[in-house]
Parts: structure tokens; C-alpha cells; sequence
């Protein structure tokens, strides 16, 4: 028999002409499309791995620009990131890099094709960063776990080489940290003279703190360092710290303590999700408490303007819940305006004076600023280091450096009018 005989003789079936028959098409149909779906929920959850990036994720905007440069190069669907790069120069240049865009994309890696799933919910915001929740999936064959871990390294090593040799400032914004303008050149250690010794004591006692994570386990000591530099205004205590960042190529958390709204548990909350290698500053501690009975005073004075608590503070460098593996660096130009149980041991491990300038400091400081001049320029130096010293009047580095700027090609002029130092400053 023919199937159009077969056909022929079911339409002449009284009862699948009645409807039965073509129920049972129709039955059949639906569980072979439900026996498809099945089988392709079961193969991608057998044969399939599937990773989801959310925006929130750190490694987000990595993977997005990986696949920009790595995988999708040839897409079609694009969309542009706008950013701005400043040179040595200061000058400023506009960079628009091309992101895949909403929608699906396809690329191969290491001999597996990978398909990128880009999605926007726009009823959905990041309440932080204000922007549409978005989300990048990856779907590839296999069920080897490595392929996603080798792209996100790569992605997050790209990343890296593209700040290689710069500081990156953080600040504070609602509870998480926001890159502060544009990254900036590694400013060299050397560039900021202090008084003999100061800067090679707190340098060794930072990179002996971060390779010996182990001594610190073993003897039951939080692993955490801070470091008091104080001392009169422009003096290079914020200079160094930026110095000593580079040096230990690490970025810098700028933390306000008097910001309005910034409460005990935001400011916990901040120093335990500070970025990994990164140096936490605390800037002119003096200005926001003085001392446990001050603050009451303050506190009750302008209630709901900030609204730490100085044994909030405290907790959050050493209490129960305070973090590991931190540096942490507090200034003040007055020493003597801090509640001893801030700067207390276990708080504050060293303490450093960021002085006025001393004979030798101003000395190193004419040679770097007019170089390549031999053993005239020595003579000069030493010269000069003992006119402003016979003056018998405290000066400050950033004093020099304006004095300096002054008479910036004519070294001569400076020893000349030595005795005006003070008042074009």
C-alpha cells in the first residue's frame, strides 16, 4: 500500500474523519516538539557550559573589551565606549573603542566556537552606577570549566598591561569605590625628597609587611600595616604617599572622613571592599576628629552632617570586623590635636615627621631641579642649602619648589635673592 493509499483510507475512516485522527496528529506532534526540547535542555546541560557575566561584575568591562580585541573582531553590531587619555603632557586624547553590542555574536577560541549573548533589561537599573542592568553570556561546547577561566585571565591581564606604569586614584562613591579621573604616570620616589632616611624606613617596612603574609598567621597578628606621616603643610606627605604607590605598584583609596552621610557601617563596609592592591589614605585625620570629647561636641553641634563616630573609626582599623592585608595611611599637620587611642600601636604602627626642609634635603633638591651641571652645580647646591639655613626660619619643600620655579632657568638668581624666598612664596 502507497502512503497516498494509507491517507486515502484514514480519510475515509469515519472516525478520524470525526476529529480523533487528528487529535492524535496533533498529540503526537506535541510530545515529539516536547521530546526536542527536552533533549536540547539535557544536551546543553550535559554537553554545554554556559557562563554569565553580570555589569556589577569586576570583570565585566575586561571581558567586554576582550572580546572586543580577541574575539569579535569581524561583528557587525557595534557599540562605542568613549574615553579620554592624558599624556605626559597633559594633553588629553579622545579614544572610542568598539564594543559587540546588544544582541548575539559568535567567535572561536582555541579551536571552540563560542557564542556571546550581550542583554539589556531596561526596566532594570544599576541602582549604583545608574545605568541599565546588563549581562554578558557565554555559551560554548564542552564541559571543560578552563576554557571560560583562560579568557578571563586573559581578559583581566589585558587589562593590566593597559595601566602598566600608572597610579589609579579611587574615591568613595556610595558604597563602593569609582576610579577617580584618569590613570597617571608612576610618579618616581626620588622625585619627592624628604629628610635622610625617612623615605628608605617606610619603604622597606612596606615590602617587608607585603612579603611576609605567613609571620603575621603564625603569630596570631592581623595582617594589616598603618603609618602615621605628620607634620607642617608642604611638606610632601601626600607627595610621598603617591611616590611610594608607584613603588610598589599599587593604586591609592582616597577616603573622606567628613563626608556628608558617610556612616560607621558605609565606612566598614568601604575599607573590606577597598580594590586589591591598593594603599588606603586617610587625609588630614585632624579635621575630622580631634579628640573622644570634641567629636561629642561636634556631634551634637552639627548632627546629621557626618555621621561617624570616632569608636566607629577605631573599630574599622582594629576591630572585630575590621580587614586584612591593608595599608593604610593617615596624615595630619597636628599630631597633638589626635586622640592617643588613635594612633595607638596596632593602629598606627609607624610613625613618621614630615619636617621642614633640613641642609641636606635643600641641597638634593637644587640638584635635582637644575641638572647635568657637575661640580658647579655642587658648589651651588651646598651654597645655597647654607644661605637659606643661616636664615634661621622654618621652609617647607613645596616653598623651595615655587622659589625654584621662579628662577627656573637661571640657577644663579636663586642664590642671588635668597632673602625674598619667603615672601614670593
Amino acid at each position: 500500500m502507497t502512503i497516498v493509499d494509507y491517507v486515502q483510507t484514514l480519510s475515509d475512516n469515519p472516525y478520524f474523519g470525526a476529529g480523533f485522527g487528528l487529535f492524535g496528529l496533533g498529540a503526537g506532534a506535541a510530545v515529539l516538539r516536547k521530546g526536542v526540547q527536552m533533549g536540547m535542555i539535557l544536551f546543553r546541560r550535559h554537553y554545554m557550559i554556559t557562563l554569565e557575566v553580570p555589569c556589577r561584575d569586576k570583570s565585566y568591562q575586561w571581558l567586554l573589551q576582550w572580546i572586543t580585541h580577541k574575539g569579535a573582531k569581524k561583528t557587525q553590531h557595534l557599540s562605542v565606549e568613549t574615553s579620554f587619555e592624558q599624556r605626559e603632557t597633559g594633553h588629553i586624547k579622545t579614544k572610542y573603542d568598539f564594543i559587540p553590542s546588544i544582541g548575539t555574536h559568535f567567535f572561536r577560541y582555541q579551536g571552540n566556537w563560542i557564542r556571546v549573548d550581550r542583554t539589556r533589561e531596561q526596566q532594570t537599573l544599576d541602582i549604583q552606577m545608574g545605568i541599565p542592568w546588563e549581562t554578558v553570556q557565554l555559551t560554548a561546547f564542552g564541559r571543560d570549566r578552563s576554557i571560560y577561566f583562560n579568557i578571563l585571565e586573559e581578559a583581566r591581564q589585558m587589562a593590566l598591561k593597559e595601566h602598566e606604569g600608572k597610579t589609579i586614584m579611587y574615591i568613595a562613591m556610595g558604597s563602593e569605590w569609582r576610579q577617580f579621573g584618569h590613570p597617571k604616570k608612576r610618579r618616581p620616589l626620588e622625585s619627592v625628597v624628604l629628610d635622610t632616611g625617612i623615605a628608605e624606613r617606610i619603604i622597606n617596612d612596606c615590602r617587608e609587611f607585603i612579603k611576609n603574609p605567613t609571620w603575621y598567621s603564625e603569630r596570631g597578628i592581623p595582617y594589616r600595616r598603618g603609618y602615621l606621616l605628620y607634620g607642617p603643610p608642604g611638606c610632601g606627605k601626600s607627595s610621598f604617599i603617591t611616590a611610594l604607590a608607584g613603588e610598589l605598584e599599587r593604586g591609592i583609596c582616597v577616603l573622606n572622613l567628613s563626608e556628608r552621610g558617610l556612616t560607621d557601617d558605609r565606612l566598614n563596609h568601604l575599607l573590606a571592599m577597598a580594590p586589591q592592591q591598593t594603599i588606603i589614605l586617610l587625609e588630614d585625620i585632624d579635621a575630622a576628629f580631634a579628640s573622644r570629647e570634641e567629636s561629642r561636641e561636634i556631634k551634637a553641634a552639627f548632627d546629621g552632617l557626618n555621621r561617624v563616630t570616632f569608636s566607629g573609626l577605631l573599630n574599622c582599623l582594629d576591630g572585630v570586623a575590621s580587614t586584612e592585608a591593608r595599608i593604610l595611611f593617615m596624615t595630619t599637620n597636628y599630631l597633638e590635636r589626635l586622640d592617643p587611642a588613635l594612633v595607638r600601636p596596632g593602629r598606627v604602627d609607624v610613625k613618621e615627621y614630615i619636617g621642614w626642609c633640613s641642609a641636606k634635603q635643600i641641597e638634593q633638591m637644587f640638584l635635582r631641579f637644575y641638572r647635568n651641571m657637575g661640580e658647579k652645580g655642587s658648589e651651588l647646591a651646598k651654597q645655597f642649602a647654607e644661605n637659606v639655613i643661616t636664615q634661621k626660619r622654618n621652609i617647607s619643600p613645596a616653598q623651595i619648589q615655587g622659589f625654584f620655579m621662579f628662577h627656573k632657568h637661571n640657577p644663579d638668581d636663586v642664590l642671588k635673592n635668597v632673602s625674598h624666598i619667603w615672601e614670593l612664596t
